[in-house]
């Protein structure tokens, strides 16, 4: 399949990622290959594979992450979702934060991508078994309550050190976060 010719502009959409180690730069090279071939990466088309945006929204103390135990995959996950044809997965991960969360004011601590993560979607009634090229960013809630959307069951902040048993689309952030703090100087 040959290269698609707006590529380098659908890369610009997710931004600067700097792989830590041999699964970050697994996940960076799929993600860079699907994105040259797919001309609707950022698209949500039912038969093909798509980039999703999500935030892993920190506690003031940095200390917890807001986790929100999503409705249709009765599962804990970071808050996020489709890109909907936007080529801009950080404004898609700050949307999706602010819509799912209910705070009322969240700040990006880094505009450099915090995670890549490739995962299986299962085939429902709706849509064949498809791949999420899932971008994520790190934020930090400055204010507002918790509050949970119609597409969660509840939301929980979780306590860093007790993700170990989730799932590593979700514990990552518990093994990657002590490295990006000392980097951020927090």
């Amino acid at each position: 399949m040959g290269e698609h010719p707006n590529s380098d502009h659908a890369l610009a959409g997710i931004g600067r990622f700097a792989p830590m180690d041999a699964r970050d730069r697994d996940m960076w090279s799929r993600l860079v290959i699907f994105c040259r071939q797919e001309p609707r990466a950022f698209g949500r088309d039912p038969l093909t594979s798509h980039v999703t945006a999500s935030a892993f929204v920190l506690s003031r103390d940095l200390s917890s992450v807001l986790l929100t135990h999503h409705a249709k995959l009765d599962r804990w996950l970071q808050l996020g979702g489709h890109c909907d044809g936007i080529q801009d997965a950080c404004f898609t991960a700050t949307k999706e934060a602010y819509e799912e969360s209910g705070l009322s004011r969240i700040r990006l601590l880094t505009s450099e991508v915090f995670d890549i993560d490739v995962h299986d979607i299962p085939a429902s009634t709706k849509e064949p078994a498809h791949l999420h090229y899932d971008v994520r960013y790190l934020f930090v809630a400055e204010a507002g309550e918790p509050i949970a959307s119609e597409e969660s069951h509840a939301l929980a902040w979780v306590p860093l050190d007790q993700l170990a048993s989730e799932a590593d689309s979700v514990a990552v952030v518990a093994r990657k976060w002590p490295l990006w703090r000392e980097r951020l100087g927090l």
